[in-house]
C-alpha cells in the first residue's frame, strides 16, 4: 500500500470519527443521520442487556440522540442466521412505523450470538465491545455509526445491513461519496488477496466496465460468489489484475470481497413478503450467502443445494433457499468499490489482541490509544488498557488488553493475555496467554462471581460427544482430564451444563461460583497455576463449579453493569480532580 493511500485512508478516518464526536450528545437534524439505528439480539435476555446498556449510552450522552434505537430479539426455537433475523427485524420495522417506514433511513446492526470466540463480548454482547478511541471511550456501537457516519445524507430510504464484529475503513475522492440511491441491493467492495476470498463473498464484476482506477466505483455486478474455491473464482471471472491507482492492496491478482450492503425500500417490501410465504423459520439464514447469490444477471440455481458451507444442515434449507431464490431473481446487485479500503474482523481473542494490542497500521489508521480512559498506565506500553483503574505499581505485559478491571498493587498481567471485567487482589500475577474474564450471577437468589479462565487459542467451540472423551478436548494445552486430575475432580463427576448433544470447554462446569469478584478471581487463577504447573490443587468443599454456558444464563447484568459504573465514576472523578 502506497504512502499516498496510507495518509488518504487516515485522514478519511479521522474525518468521519471527528463527525460522529460532533454529533455525540447532540439531538440530531432530520437528514443529518439515521432515523433509526437497529440492534438484533439472539433472545429475550439478551435484548433486554442490549436495551439496557443503549439506555445507560444515551443518559451519559454518548450517542447522537433525537432518533430511535431499536433492539429486536430472534424469535425463541432454533437459530435462524442473520438472514433470519434481517427478515424477523424488517417485520418488527413495519408492524412499528407502518407505511411511515418508507421514508426512514435505517441501520441494521447484527450483533445476536453468544460470541465464543469471543467470550469476554458474550454477557454483554460484542456490540459493546471495548475500542481505545474517544472520550468518552467508544465502543463497537460507536465505531459502526462513526465509520458510516457519511451514508444516511447519501443515501434514499432503505436499510443498510451490518455485522457487529468488523470495521470498515475507506476513503474515496475529493468530489465523490459513497451513494445507496439506486433500486436494489447495494454492496460495498473491498480488494482482498485470493486467499481472503476463499472465506468470504466475492463479486464477479461486468468486464465490460472499464475500470477508472479511482477510489471508489459504481459498476454492476453479475453474480455474487460465498465462500468460492480459488478455481471457482478464476472460472467464474472473478479475479482481477492490478492496475495503477490508489489501492490497498499490493497483490498483483485480487478479488473484490464482500462486507456491508444496502436494500431499497421497495426491495425491503420484497423481503417482508417472503417471510409471509416462507412462515416461521426452522433453519438458518445467511443474510449474504442465501440472499446476495440470488441476485445478478449471472445468478443460477445451483447454489441452493450446496451446503459445504453450513454449520447444522437443516432438511428445509434447500426448500427455502430456492423461494429466496425466486423471489430475488431479477434483482440488481449494484457494487461500490472501495479500491482504497481496509476490512477488519474482530471476533476471535486472537484478532483482538492483534488489531487492539499490537496491529501498528490499525492503530495508526484509527488513532488508537494503549491506554483509554483509565488510571495510571502509561502510554507506548505496546499493551491496551481500557476502562480500568491500576494501581500505579501494576504492570501489563506487551500484546495484552486490559478492559473494566481494577489492578491492585504490585499486579501484573504478563504478554498476550486478555483480563476482562476482573478485580485482581494486590499481588497476583497472570502468566502470559490466558484469557480471564468474570461474569456476576444469580444463584440460589442470591449475587455471587464467576471467572472464567482458558487459554486465548483455545477452541471453545470443539465439542465430543460425551465425557467419555474429554482427553481430546484441550485446556491451556493439557487434556481436560489431565487438568481434572490436578484439580483433585474426578473425570466422572464433571458435568456438563445445557442439552446432551455435545461437550465442548463452552459448557463444562469448571469454574468457582464465589461470594465477591475478587475471590472468584483469585481461585480461578490458583486453579489455572495448578494446572500449568503440574502442581495439584484442591478446592474449598462444597464450592459449586460453573460452565461457561450456565454464567450467561444466570448473568446478573444490573451486577456488571454496577461494577463498570464505579469504575467509570472513579475515573472521571479523578479526571475532574486532576483538572483543577
Amino acid at each position: 500500500m502506497s504512502q499516498e493511500c496510507v495518509i488518504k485512508l487516515q485522514l478519511a478516518t479521522r474525518e468521519k470519527i471527528r463527525k460522529l464526536n460532533s454529533l455525540r450528545a447532540g439531538e440530531v437534524q432530520p437528514g443529518e443521520f439515521w432515523d433509526v439505528v437497529v440492534v438484533t439480539a439472539a433472545d429475550e435476555n439478551q435484548r433486554e442487556a442490549y436495551e439496557l446498556q443503549i439506555r445507560e449510552k444515551a443518559d451519559r450522552r454518548e450517542l447522537p440522540l433525537g432518533l430511535h434505537y431499536k433492539v429486536f430479539s430472534d424469535p425463541p426455537g432454533c437459530k435462524i442466521g442473520n438472514g433470519g433475523s434481517t427478515l424477523y427485524a424488517l417485520q418488527q420495522l413495519n408492524e412499528i412505523y407502518g407505511k411511515t417506514l418508507g421514508k426512514l433511513r435505517v441501520i441494521l446492526i447484527h450483533a445476536g450470538g453468544f460470541s465464543q470466540r469471543l467470550p469476554s463480548a458474550s454477557a454483554l454482547g460484542k456490540i459493546f465491545t471495548a475500542v481505545p478511541l474517544g472520550d468518552p471511550l467508544y465502543q463497537m456501537l460507536e465505531l459502526k455509526l462513526a465509520l458510516y457516519v457519511d451514508f444516511p445524507s447519501h443515501m434514499k430510504p432503505g436499510v443498510l445491513v451490518t455485522c457487529a464484529d468488523d470495521i470498515e475503513l475507506y476513503s474515496t475522492g475529493d468530489d465523490e461519496s459513497v451513494r445507496f440511491d439506486k433500486p436494489g441491493f447495494t454492496a460495498l467492495a473491498h480488494p482482498s488477496p485470493l486467499s481472503i476470498g476463499t472465506t468470504h463473498g466475492v463479486f464477479v464484476l461486468d468486464s465490460n466496465k472499464k475500470s477508472t482506477n479511482s477510489e471508489m466505483e459504481n459498476v454492476s455486478c453479475l453474480r455474487f460468489l460465498h465462500k468460492p474455491s480459488i478455481d471457482t473464482m478464476r472460472n467464474s471471472g472473478a479475479v482481477c489484475k492490478r492496475q495503477s491507482g490508489c489501492f490497498s492492496l499490493s497483490d498483483a491478482e485480487f478479488v473484490y470481497t464482500d462486507s456491508t450492503y444496502y436494500v431499497d425500500f421497495d426491495t425491503a417490501k420484497s423481503l417482508l413478503n417472503l417471510l409471509k410465504e416462507l412462515g416461521p423459520l426452522d433453519c438458518e439464514v445467511d443474510a449474504y450467502g442465501d440472499f446476495l447469490q440470488a441476485l445478478g444477471p449471472g445468478a443460477t440455481i445451483d447454489y441452493t443445494s450446496n451446503t459445504a458451507n453450513v454449520t447444522k444442515e437443516e432438511s428445509s434449507l434447500v426448500g427455502i433457499r430456492q423461494k429466496i431464490f425466486h423471489l430475488l431473481k431479477g434483482t440488481p446487485l449494484n457494487v461500490i468499490l472501495l479500491n482504497n479500503s481496509k476490512f477488519y474482523h474482530i471476533g476471535t481473542t486472537s484478532e483482538y489482541l492483534f488489531h487492539l494490542a499490537e496491529d501498528a497500521a490499525l492503530r495508526s489508521e484509527l488513532g488508537l490509544l494503549s491506554s483509554a480512559f483509565s488510571l495510571n498506565m502509561n502510554e507506548n506500553s505496546g499493551c491496551c488498557v481500557m476502562y480500568s483503574v491500576l494501581d500505579p505499581s501494576c504492570s501489563v505485559g506487551a500484546g495484552s488488553v486490559v478492559e473494566y478491571s481494577r489492578l491492585g498493587p504490585g499486579a501484573s498481567v504478563d504478554g498476550g493475555c486478555i483480563v476482562s471485567s476482573c478485580w485482581v487482589s494486590a499481588g497476583l500475577s497472570v502468566p502470559e496467554g490466558v484469557f480471564m474474564h468474570s461474569l456476576c450471577v444469580n444463584y440460589k437468589l442470591q449475587t455471587r462471581f464467576v471467572t472464567v479462565v482458558f487459554g486465548i487459542n483455545d477452541d471453545l467451540k470443539r465439542s465430543v460427544e460425551a465425557p467419555a472423551y474429554m482427553e481430546e478436548l484441550n485446556l491451556f494445552g493439557f487434556s481436560l482430564a489431565e487438568c481434572l486430575s490436578r484439580w483433585g475432580l474426578k473425570s466422572e463427576v464433571l458435568r456438563f451444563s445445557g442439552d446432551a448433544s455435545g461437550c465442548s470447554l463452552w459448557n463444562a462446569c469448571l469454574f468457582p461460583v464465589c461470594p465477591d469478584q475478587q475471590s472468584s478471581f483469585s481461585l480461578s487463577l490458583e486453579m489455572l497455576q495448578a494446572a500449568l504447573s503440574g502442581s495439584t490443587f484442591t478446592l474449598p468443599k462444597d464450592t459449586t463449579l460453573m460452565s461457561m454456558q450456565e454464567s450467561l444464563q444466570c448473568k446478573n447484568l444490573e451486577g456488571m453493569l454496577k461494577f463498570r459504573k464505579g469504575l467509570y465514576e472513579d475515573i472521571t472523578q479523578r479526571k475532574i480532580n486532576n483538572q483543577r
